[in-house]
């Protein structure tokens, strides 16, 4: 009886799943957009953007008491129509990045660089920064007033490539609360970047498919990232010079080089390749037979 029960079951399970294969054949699969394509629609809407919004430059040519020295972005009207747009500001600077095949452009508001002794971010380093990121129609989709780590690494690409054009603080003062009061000379700027450089095809949280974003920040810290602590600093391991990391693997291990402690895979680790006796590293890197590769790069040496 009982036999007979399950056996109906899975018989009427059975007729169910092909009734389903017939009538359901699955989410139809639509294939992403041409990246050329898009980065034309992208930069027309990106133009119309920087021509008719502009940011409160005034107040930062005069600050008012107790101004927060952070980017505020408007659209111009009736009200507002002598304002000067993003396009015409002095200060937004045209950059190019070439990604997955395409020329990209994005563009970088550089309301102040930052201290001129602190070192700009290489594309894979770690900064520390307040931002907000918002789509074209000010919808704010991400924000953090106090200042986060960011790995660059792990951002999108447009967003790394714009951080390196700035500069952190020159100090700061721990208060009697615990909290940081930063010297008044951190980086302050904007990004406003094509969806190629951002999440393309993807749909993130609330940000549609195919979005150009726009970032305001200020960048208060900057430490150089050696991922993989070989003693190579993450952006030296980038050896075809696109200023992407995952396609540099020495050994072809599947671990790029800058996550891979023994770069060539010769069961020397990297950091004993590069290092004397007493563990100072030697630069340039040593380079044993002379051919020209390094020999922390050559299985051979």
């Amino acid at each position: 009886m009982k036999l007979n029960k399950f056996l109906f079951l899975y018989l009427f399970a059975a007729v169910f799943m092909l009734s389903c294969d017939k009538d359901d054949d699955g989410p139809e699969v639509v294939p992403p957009r041409d990246r050329g394509e898009q980065e034309l629609t992208d930069q027309a809407a990106l133009d119309e953007y920087l021509d008719t919004h502009f940011y409160n430059y005034e107040e930062f040519e005069n600050a008012p008491e107790g101004f927060d020295y952070r980017i505020e972005i408007d659209t111009i009207n009736a009200d507002n129509a002598g304002k000067t747009p993003l396009s015409e500001s002095p200060l937004l600077e045209t950059k190019k990045f070439n990604y997955e095949g395409v020329e990209y452009t994005y563009y970088v508001l550089k309301v102040r660089e930052g201290a001129s002794e602190q070192p700009q971010p290489k594309f894979s380093d770690s900064t520390y920064v307040s931002y907000e990121g918002s789509l074209l129609n000010r919808e704010t989709f991400d924000s953090s007033q106090s200042p986060v780590w960011f790995d660059l690494t792990q951002t999108i690409p447009g967003f790394g490539q714009a951080m390196t054009e700035f500069r952190g603080a020159s100090s700061f003062e721990v208060l009697p609360d615990n909290s940081v009061e930063w010297s008044n000379d951190y980086g302050i700027g904007a990004m406003f970047l094509p969806s190629g450089l951002g999440y393309f095809s993807s749909f993130e949280g609330n940000i549609p498919s195919y979005s150009p974003l726009v970032f305001t920040f200020n960048l208060y810290r900057v430490n150089e990232a050696d991922h993989d602590r070989d003693g190579i600093p993450s952006w030296m391991e980038d050896l075809d010079e696109n200023k992407r990391l995952t396609n540099d693997d020495t050994d072809g291990d599947n671990a790029p080089n800058y996550l891979d402690r023994d770069d060539d895979g010769d069961f020397i680790p990297t950091l004993e390749e590069i290092s004397d006796e007493e563990g100072n590293i030697i630069f340039p890197y040593p380079d044993v037979d002379g051919d020209g590769t390094p020999d922390y790069l050559d299985p051979n040496n």
